[in-house]
This record gives structure tokens, sequence and C-alpha cells, in this order.
């Protein structure tokens, strides 16, 4: 007889802006089955003397005064991966009661119940019940049938990792010629220790370095405004493999992302905050560069694959151009009705079009097949079209995937 799955926890966190909203959401979370909360100030180690963090500043002063619900769930009977469809129910759901309770979800941690009951902090604890289960439904819910595919796009190679290299560092040493004259993010490709360092294994942890240290860990900051122009400088250069130029146009394609993916992160918060939402500085800057190379890249319009046109019109909707190239060049793309590439188009369309109506049913479209767009579309402080946005990387990175020929790894 097989045995049973480990039973699994899900640790949520949530802020509320009086001790009483936490109250009241606290024993919302107990009523639904939840195992342990607890309800703390927050930051609370601040004022316990015999904490590291004792009289030092808040590291989220917006949030002074808050308080922080803590509430671990179980789940048992089932492998994670079954669950998956009902725990992006129950985060929605979470989220709701913050709202309701005038706050938001903070998030939320995962892993075998036995290990996060045993680490549950229990200062302020207000319900415990022993053993207690979240109650499952029978059966549970699956992920909704996506859509086919688009046809296949044409592969693209991305290269061997020592050309890719080369090819690169040539760019470099054309554009600034010595790591001196270069950008922070460009730099270390010129610097003799990089030259004589151990050769890259892989195309992909080459391209992976270089979008770190255009962005760290996605974060945009006045390197990477000024790293742009090289950035277009590779998905120009035809000595550049072209699924190399790929990848490296998705990496524009997150960069002009980033403010909107951000606003739709935080909706919740900035709502329960009474704040409007502003665009950091390097988020603004950054799109703005990519704009201003935007003219360059559709130049090539008639000479790119299909793939390459799809993520051009993608990047030139971020952007907020009104291209009419790209707009038109829609309809000559591969994408066939009722598939999830059409949806995808239809979106880029709208974006385009600056037809915030037009976003709504694009949307709603994309909501029915992707769990992850309907999670981030339940919250109604989420502005639809800067969802649109936030959201159209990873759908057309997902989509060119498959004509990304990947070279593989050297031993």
């Amino acid at each position: 007889m097989a045995s049973m799955p480990p039973a699994w926890g899900v640790q949520y966190t949530l802020s509320l802006p009086s001790e009483d909203a936490a109250r009241s959401a606290a024993a919302e979370l107990s009523g639904m089955g939840h195992r342990l909360t607890a309800m703390r100030v927050h930051d609370h180690f601040r004022f316990v003397p015999s904490s590291f963090w004792y009289g030092r500043p808040s590291m989220d002063p917006e949030l002074e005064g808050w308080w922080q619900v803590f509430s671990l769930a179980i789940y048992s009977g089932y492998e994670r991966m079954a669950l998956e469809p009902f725990f992006r129910s129950e985060r929605i759901r979470v989220a709701g009661v913050a709202r309701s309770h005038a706050g938001f979800q903070q998030g939320c941690n995962e892993g075998h119940a036995a290990t996060l009951e045993g680490v549950f902090p229990r200062d302020g604890l207000v319900h415990e019940q022993a053993g207690a289960d979240v109650a499952l439904p029978s059966p549970l819910p699956e992920d909704p049938a996506r859509p086919p595919a688009g046809p296949p796009w044409k592969c693209s190679e991305v290269g061997e990792p020592a050309a890719v290299v080369q090819a690169v560092v040539a760019v470099a040493e054309r554009l600034y010629g010595s790591a001196e004259d270069a950008p922070d993010a460009v730099g270390w490709l010129l610097d003799e220790e990089f030259a004589f360092g151990e050769p890259y294994g892989s195309t992909g942890k080459f391209l992976g370095d270089l979008a770190d240290a255009v962005a760290h860990q996605g974060t945009c900051t006045d390197t990477t405004v000024e790293a742009v122009p090289f950035l277009v400088e590779l998905v120009c250069e035809d000595s550049v493999a072209p699924g190399s130029r790929l990848v490296l146009l998705g990496d524009l394609l997150r960069l002009a992302a980033s403010g909107p993916a951000a606003e739709v992160s935080l909706a919740d918060r900035i709502t329960a905050l009474g704040a409007a939402w502003e665009e950091s500085a390097a988020e603004y800057l950054t799109r703005r560069a990519i704009d201003n190379e935007l003219p360059r890249l559709l130049s090539r319009w008639e000479d790119e694959s299909d793939a390459v046109r799809f993520a051009l019109a993608a990047l030139t909707a971020l952007c907020g151009s009104r291209d009419q190239r790209a707009l038109s060049g829609l309809a000559a793309l591969p994408a066939p009705a009722s598939s999830s590439r059409a949806d995808v188009v239809s979106l880029m369309a709208a974006l385009l079009s600056d037809g915030r109506e037009g976003s709504v049913p694009a949307l709603d479209r994309l909501a029915s097949w992707s769990p992850r767009v309907a999670e981030k579309a339940a919250s109604p402080n989420v502005d639809l079209q800067r969802l649109g946005l936030a959201i159209l990387p990873d759908l057309v990175l997902e989509d060119v995937a498959s004509g990304i020929m990947a070279e593989p790894d050297l031993p």
C-alpha cells in the first residue's frame, strides 16, 4: 500500500493598519481552518531588548504602527503539485481577507507541515487548533485547459558559448575600447581577469551573467540605464547567434516592464496605505532609454524572423509607442484563432492601440487559461492595462522559448 504524502504547510503573512483589524483578520483565518495564528506589532523585534534589532530604525517605516498576522495552514492527503490550483485559490482568498480589513497580504512561504509548525514563532499567538487541517474540496480543482500553441517558430540556435562570448566582447571593444570607458555593467567583459578566466560551459550561463550584471536580480539602476544601448547593439549585431539575440531582446522586455510589474505586485499595499504609485527613476529612465533605441530596432523589421517580430511588437507596446509598423505587422504573424498565441497578440494589439477597453477582453481570455494572469487580476486594486504590460514579457518569452535551440552543456 502506497504511503501517504507528507502534509504540506503554508504560512501566510498579512499587514493590517491596527490591532483591532489584525485581531479580526486572525479570527477569520482561524475560522478557515488554519492551525496556528499569531499577531504582533510590525517589526516587533525592535521592541525586544534581547533582539539584535532592538531600538534600530524600522526597515519599512511606512508600516510604523501597523500590525502583522502570521497564520499557518496545513493541507494533507495529496502531493504538493496536485494542490497547486487549490493553493492559488487560497492565496486569492487570504489576500481578500487582508483587503477586507484595510490591509494587504505581505507574502507566504511553504514547506513540509512538520517543519513549518516546529519553527512557527508563537509570540502573540491568538488561535491554536491542534491537529487542524484545512478542509480540501473533493475532487481538487484543476488548472483550466490551455489552448493549443501557435505554429512552431523556426529554431534559432544560441551558438556555442565561446563564439557568443567572443562576439559580445568584440561589440564591447568596438563601442567602448576598454573597461575604463565602459558602463559598470559591461566593463567586466573587457577586464583581463575575464579574458583569462574559465570558459563558459553554456551560452545560457553567460547570457544569464550578462543580464544579472545589467540588472542584478532584475532591479533597474543607473547602471542599467547606461547599459541599454549596449544591449540594443547586441540585438542588432549579426555576429551574435540569432537565438542569443532573441534572449537579449527578452532581457529588454523584462527591463521595460519592471515598473508596471512592481506596480501590479504592490497594488494592494499601495491602496491600503492610501498612497499613489511612483515608478522609480531608474525604471522610468530604463524604459525611456529603450524607447529611444526602438527606431533602430524597428528599422530591421523586414529582415527579422517572425519570433523576433513578435518580441519587437511586445517591446514597442511596453514602451508606449504607437508605431504602426508593429501594429500592422501583428496580423502577419503565425497566430491562428483559438491559439494561446492569438490571445497574446490580441493583448499586444490593444496595448499598441492605446485601447484600454480592448485590454479587458484580451485579459479575460488570457485569464481563462493562464492561472498566473487570473491570480494577478483577482485584486480589484490592480489596473488592468498596467497588468497587461506587467505580464506581457512572460507570455512572450514562454511562447518564443520553443524557437530557441539551446546548445548542449559542455562537459
